[in-house]
């Protein structure tokens, strides 16, 4: 089978654009006879369909990185993503230990207006057993989503209850924010970090910015990093709080689609103040738009490391059976002229490779490693400064990733998942203690250090799990993992919101961010004209 769908990959790249346009010329009418051979004659059952979807993944992966094909479900989740909502019963849940384990009942959702609370496990939805059945994520969301009005019976296990309790939710409309947190650094300098850029980013955003100016904000940190993008008209609203006037934000270019321009067009809430935008090679898309611009037009700062490099402009095709493909038409340009995307000239698993490739060459630790020829080098548009193209936004503040608490032990804690695992059933065995040790955040974040007794536990934890102490790489992160330790921890008793508050501090980028609007000198450093 792998040969056969290979070489129908071939023939839909030769028809390809005459199909997408609806000509059925010769080269599509002759692959739809091959495809018709197959299914009556090939000496072994094939699964069409199954052809027909692998085909068409491979067709649209040969033409760039970012021409993609979502099935119908895929489809389905990645609306939800953008378009800020879904209905379900409103909680935020992880499986632990072979359990349904509920994180925290969204406010105000139709699980906490019932009484479910963090800590809970689901053993039942239905009346039928979903507790140790090998249950998994995309399993639970079927189960739990549904269409607002409709109901759903789960049972839980709560500590220190014998009996299963019972819950009959109504599913409603519920949030998926993209502002993952809002708070005031000090006096005077505000912090918003971004998650993606939806339909809800633009309300979520004014929100927390009028907030912050009625807490005394003048200066502002926008953290976009780990930001992969979203919607290109919220990126430009976005945009349009930063610039004033008429100021062109992106621009796009495509050989068969118009080239259009996008400009800002009202007031914005944030035109006036200093502003810092926090990137990383994680940055991509719309990011990229936002700090393209405000870097273009000498608007703010841009501080941390070079960005993904993702301007290609998808355009959706829907296609009969509720599936979709996402087809490149176009390419995304800053102000200035720069291209936002990075080349994918020696194929795709060498742009897949680039961010490892960025490690390897040391662009991660050292801005000296980076090499911008002449003729990717443009000058800013009100004051004159050198920024470079190249692909991805270069900041204008680097700062190298420190990667000093990191161990071989500690990435494993990490990545097999031991971590969060110990954290959550942590919280869940000392909540009532921890909430009524520490009345609020505040207390706890001026107060709580994890203590060595909850440290010697993760390691007895990470070992029932397979993972093997290690002293040496221990001591070089223990540090760091008792910071993360206590971040978890105030995000599983009060929100994602305070895991930021916990950690930023010991982020280098955000760190410089800071000193950057505490002392002006180095902010003017940046934004300064420069005269040839």
């Amino acid at each position: 089978m792998g040969r056969i769908y290979r070489y129908m990959v071939l023939a839909f790249l030769m028809v390809a654009p005459q199909i997408l346009q609806g000509q059925w010329n010769v080269e599509a009418i002759k692959l739809a006879q091959v495809m018709e051979k197959i299914s009556h004659f090939y000496v072994d059952s094939v699964d069409e369909s199954d052809v027909v979807e692998r085909t068409i993944v491979w067709m649209l992966h040969e033409l760039d990185p970012h021409s993609s094909y979502l099935s119908k479900e895929d489809l389905e989740e990645l609306n939800e993503q953008l378009e800020g909502e879904f209905e379900g019963i409103g909680v935020s849940f992880n499986i632990l230990e072979d359990t349904i384990y509920i994180i925290r009942a969204i406010s105000g959702g139709p699980s906490e207006r019932v009484g479910i609370m963090a800590g809970d496990r689901i053993v039942k939805v239905e009346g039928k057993t979903v507790a140790g059945t090998g249950i998994t994520t995309r399993e639970v969301q079927g189960l739990l989503k549904g269409e607002k009005g409709s109901t759903v019976e789960v049972s839980v296990k709560r500590r220190n209850s014998r009996e299963l309790l019972d819950f009959s939710i109504t599913r409603d409309k519920i949030p998926v924010n993209s502002l993952d947190a809002a708070y005031m650094v000090n006096s005077r300098i505000g912090y918003v970090k971004l998650a993606r850029f939806s339909h809800t980013t633009i309300n979520e955003f004014e929100r927390a910015t009028k907030s912050l100016k009625e807490q005394g904000m003048e200066d502002l940190i926008l953290d976009l990093s780990g930001n992969g993008g979203g919607w290109l008209p919220v990126a430009v609203e976005l945009s349009d709080h930063f610039l004033s006037g008429n100021k062109e934000i992106v621009r796009t270019e495509g050989s068969k689609v118009p080239d259009r321009k996008y400009q800002a067009r009202r007031s914005g809430l944030f035109e006036k103040g200093n502003l810092v935008v926090m990137i990383d090679g994680n940055s991509a898309s719309a990011s990229e738009i936002v700090s393209g611009a405000v870097q273009d037009w000498d608007r703010g700062v841009i501080v941390g490391r070079r960005s993904f490099g993702k301007g290609l402009v998808q355009q959706p095709f829907m296609l009969n059976d509720g599936s979709l493909i996402r087809l490149t038409v176009a390419r995304y340009y800053t102000p200035t002229g720069r291209l936002i995307q990075k080349s994918y000239e020696n194929g795709y698993e060498e742009y897949a490779l680039d961010l490892i490739n960025r490690y390897n060459n040391g662009e991660l630790s050292s801005a000296d490693s980076i090499v911008f020829p002449e003729s990717q080098q443009y000058r800013t548009l009100t004051l004159n400064r050198t920024v470079y193209g190249g692909g991805g936004i270069m900041p204008d503040y680097f700062v190298p990733m420190d990667t000093t608490a990191y161990s071989d032990y500690y990435r494993h804690l990490i990545g097999k998942g031991i971590f969060n695992r110990f954290v959550l059933q942590y919280v869940d065995d000392h909540r009532k203690g921890l909430q009524q040790e520490y009345l609020d955040f505040k207390s706890f974040n001026t107060g709580y250090t994890p203590p060595k007794s909850a440290l010697n536990m993760l390691v007895s934890y990470a070992t029932d799990e397979g993972l093997e102490f290690n002293e040496r790489d221990w001591s070089i992160s223990k540090e760091h993992i008792s910071l993360l330790f206590k971040s978890y921890m105030a995000r599983d008793l009060w929100g994602m919101e305070y895991f930021f508050e916990v950690y930023n501090p010991t982020d280098e980028v955000f760190n410089k961010a800071v000193e950057i609007l505490e002392n002006p000198s180095l902010l003017h450093q940046k934004l300064a004209k420069v005269d040839y």
